[in-house]
């Protein structure tokens, strides 16, 4: 009588409930991959979330929003003081905030830790647009005063111990000022890591807004306005402005941070993916085990009348099931993954905003459809070969009545090697050709070796796991030897275990390499270009401009020999910038001679640039026919019609500090207005009357009054971007690490399956005298083989992918490729370590099997 599918649901609903320690180790696979994609999702969610709880705020109630025009980056204050007297607007704020550093009345610079400092004007219920702070203790400054007053965010001075009543010195590019703190207001939105400033809008206009200028409005009608009708009565007035409404405004802000988060999002979702990939082999791997072991139980059940169609849909629906609860148990994770890094990262005082873990209807939706899809992937060869089987293998040893042939497997798999290798050696000999291109045509390169591998693993390891098993066996005789034979013996349960972990370890490794360049190259430009003894520049990596009287008081500082600056500047060499970013572009600028700042060795001309001149790099020159001598125009579109000549007056070798064309300050002075430019960095060469550390002394004392600025060495230089490549590989080798761990897990999962399978084998060897911790070290071994395989394969694909990709990127300034060879042997040694711990459970399963239920089995 054939079985019928409510029969056979019931044999796959038994079959799951029966093998628990089976279904859990399978799920335990498809968990960790839903997890990090579930958790990536909602991460950038709770961002967003926050962004928008911001934009609202700032938004909130207003009925028009008034912009600088395509051609202007303020509006003028007559233009602004016309709009707001309109009958049509109510209440009027200004728009925007300015960059600070506070400091105590000593002059100690208040540390921000991952925050930033702020000042914008205050505005009570009466007068703000959007939603009033709300002062929660003090009051609500005034102005006129002198120091001037201020409220700051509550969560910020307790974060930083600032009181009420207390003076602050505050800096900003463009002189300082001292503040009274008269409040404290509470605002959920600015993380306590941070300090934000309100002042009277008084105050804020005669320190921070040119007195011509405002950047911007928010208006508000009287009640019952209908904000498109403002928008266009103040467009038809003043055509030359941008006007929205508040909710037009809104969404586009919102949009655009969306869009500047998604980066975020992809690449957690890659990571996410990565998981997925290597829980796919082990998904496949325990599937296919699974039919084998059960290959009488599918030939009893096609005995008994079930069709071929039958036993497949039984095996996937199997697989469905554990997608299913995979998948679930790993949204679940994800949600705690998320909350597990806000709580670490805000111990660390980097603290993410409040408000949830941003779980919302398609980050759970997302994951378990991926996670399902991929397992009903995984298990379908499982399931074809277990609907193959036919009634006779019931009389037939399960490992024995099938054996498989390699060579279908192996010459694709060969051919697809070969195929990789080539397209690799197209993209690196390929020297004219676009550094996107060539690194797409080494990913392509890349995905054709790993599934080479995949395919060709079982016939690659049988030349290499026996001798590593018999080498690694050899201290422990006989038990050795037959841990060789048993990985020797199958290997396509050797190879597909490996696999997991040769994919994290490639990944880790080819990681590592580019770490390894990036520090080297950071390493050999700090000390072979840059020539200043010491480097003066503002907070967060030189973000923050430096007084610009510095080049005037420096010379006068004992020891110092000559000076140097460097900033930029948005204006054109011939119709071109140095560097352009879509509609954005900018030019470096250098003040005194650029050798006192940066190594050049001059191929023609001098590096002084005195006067309206401009020195470029060979290659930049011969690019556009440039000679010594030759007259370029200077402009500044979109700011001012003026345009100046200048001359070539010098042509200097590659340089990594200066890859483009570099413009005296002297001809920007021409063509931008006085003081637009802000000096980002000081560079200063001793003139050998003092120490070194004398030297610095000096110059600490000169700009300790300024308190933006920050004094440092070439070390200091290269340690803080070593510092800054550290924390990037960390938190990508904690990404990676989820690979790996899911391949540990693929050992544990295939040896404890392979014992399951074993049992009568086991047995035998306990009857005929085996002690269980000879059992137990035979396990070991044969986990160790498999890992140190898998880590071996690893490190050899990790460095030639590591190297084609490097190779490809030389000319973005990775010319050295550094291979970390302390890393590799960490991960070789620490692979036999992997494959010990991995094996320590079901080698002691093993040890524990009893001979007589085994052979009467």
């Amino acid at each position: 009588m054939a079985a019928g599918s409510q029969a056979m649901t019931k044999v796959s609903l038994r079959n799951i409930g029966s093998h628990k320690l089976r279904l859990a180790l399978t799920v335990l696979a498809v968990v960790l991959g839903t997890a990090f994609i579930a958790g990536s999702m909602m991460f950038t969610n709770m961002l967003e979330r926050t962004f928008d709880s911001a934009v609202a705020t700032q938004y909130k109630n207003a009925d028009a929003v008034v912009e600088p025009g395509e051609d202007s980056s303020a509006v003028p204050a007559d233009v602004a003081e016309t709009v707001t007297k309109m009958d049509t607007v109510e209440r009027a704020n200004i728009v925007g905030s300015r960059t600070v550093v506070a400091a105590t009345t000593d002059e100690e610079a208040i540390q921000m830790r991952q925050g930033r400092a702020s000042a914008a004007a205050y505005y009570g219920a009466e007068d703000n647009v959007g939603q009033a702070p709300e002062i929660v203790d003090g009051r609500a400054p005034e102005p006129g005063h002198d120091p001037a007053e201020a409220v700051l965010n509550a969560n910020g001075a307790a974060f930083y111990g600032i009181e009420l009543n207390q003076e602050l010195i505050v800096v900003d590019t463009r002189g300082r000022q001292r503040y009274t703190i008269t409040g404290l207001y509470e605002d959920e939105v600015v993380q306590e890591t941070s300090l934000s400033f309100l002042l009277p809008e008084a105050d804020y206009r005669e320190f921070y807004v040119t007195q011509d200028t405002v950047p911007g409005l928010l208006l508000a009608g009287p009640e019952g306005t209908e904000p498109q009708l403002l928008v266009d009565e103040i467009s038809n007035a003043h055509p030359d402005l941008t006007v929205r409404t508040g909710e037009e405004a809104a969404e586009e802000t919102s949009k655009s941070v969306r869009e500047a988060l998604s980066f975020v999002s992809y690449f957690l979702i890659a990571f996410g993916l990565v998981g997925l990939l290597v829980g796919t082999f082990l998904i496949a791997n325990t599937f296919s085990m699974i039919v084998a072991q059960r290959t009488k139980e599918f030939a009893l059940l096609r005995a008994l009348g079930a069709s071929r169609g039958q036993v497949t849909r039984s095996v996937l629906a199997e697989a469905l099931i554990v997608g299913l609860i995979g998948s679930a148990v790993g949204v679940a994770a994800g949600a705690g993954l998320v909350a597990v890094i806000k709580q670490v990262m805000a111990r660390y005082n980097m603290h993410l905003p409040a408000g949830g873990i941003g779980f919302e209807p398609d980050t759970a939706v997302v994951p378990i459809v991926a996670g399902v899809i991929v397992t009903l992937i995984s298990a379908w060869a499982p399931a074809r070969q277990a609907g193959r089987v036919q009634p006779v293998e019931a009389m037939r040893a399960s490992e024995s009545a099938a054996p498989q042939p390699l060579m279908k497997r192996t010459v694709p798999g060969a051919v697809l090697i070969a195929a990789g290798v080539a397209v690799a050696v197209v993209a690196l000999a390929w020297g004219d050709g676009a550094t996107s291109r060539r690194a797409s045509l080494v990913g392509v390169a890349a995905v054709a070796v790993i599934a080479g591998i995949f395919l060709a693993g079982p016939a690659m390891s049988l030349p290499v796991v026996p001798p590593i098993g018999r080498l690694i066996g050899a201290p422990f005789g006989t038990v050795g030897r037959l841990a060789s034979t048993n990985t020797q013996r199958n290997p396509r349960r050797t190879s597909a275990t490996a696999f997991a972990l040769m994919l994290g370890i490639a990944l880790v490794t080819i990681i590592g390499m580019l770490g390894a360049s990036m520090k080297y190259s950071v390493d050999t430009v700090a000390e072979n270009e840059v020539s200043a003894e010491y480097v003066l520049a503002g907070p967060d990596m030189a973000a923050f401009p430096i007084p610009k009287d510095l080049m005037e008081r420096l010379p006068e500082v004992d020891g110092v020999g000559a000076v140097a600056a460097y900033t930029e500047a948005a204006i054109t060499v011939d119709g071109e910038y140095s560097a352009q970013l879509g509609d954005f572009g900018s030019t470096t600028v250098l003040y005194g001679d650029p050798g006192n700042l940066i190594s050049l060795d001059m191929a023609e001309g001098s590096s002084s640039l005195e006067g309206n001149t401009v020195i470029a790099p060979r290659a930049w020159a011969q690019e556009r026919g440039w000679q010594v001598g030759d007259t370029v125009t200077l402009a500044a579109p979109g700011i001012t019609p003026m345009t100046v000549e200048a001359t070539v007056g010098g042509i200097f070798e590659e340089s990594s500090m200066l890859p483009a064309v570099v413009v005296s300050a002297d001809a920007v002075g021409e063509v931008l207005p006085p003081n637009s430019a802000n000096i980002i960095m000081l560079g200063v060469v001793g003139d050998g009357s003092v120490s070194t550390a004398q030297l610095r002394e000096n110059l600490e004392a000169e700009v300790k009054p300024d308190i933006v600025v920050q004094i440092k060495s070439k070390d200091d230089i290269s340690g803080e971007v070593l510092d800054l490549i550290d924390q990037m590989l960390f938190i990508l080798y904690a990404l990676l690490s989820l690979a790996v761990v899911i391949a540990v897990l693929g050992i544990v999962n295939t040896l404890t399956l392979s014992v399951i399978e074993r049992r009568q084998e086991i047995g035998m060897l306990r009857a005929v005298g085996t002690h269980r911790r000879q059992v137990r070290i035979m396990i070991i071994l044969e986990s160790v083989q498999m890992a140190f395989f898998g880590a071996v394969l690893g490190v050899l694909l990790g460095l030639g992918l590591g190297w084609s990709f490097l190779t490809v990127l030389a000319n973005q300034g990775l010319e050295k490729i550094v291979i970390p060879w302390g890393l590799v042997g960490w991960m070789l040694g620490g692979s036999v370590v992997v494959g010990i711990i991995a094996a320590l459970w079901p080698a002691g399963r093993a040890a524990k099997t009893p001979p007589l239920d085994a052979i009467a089995d």
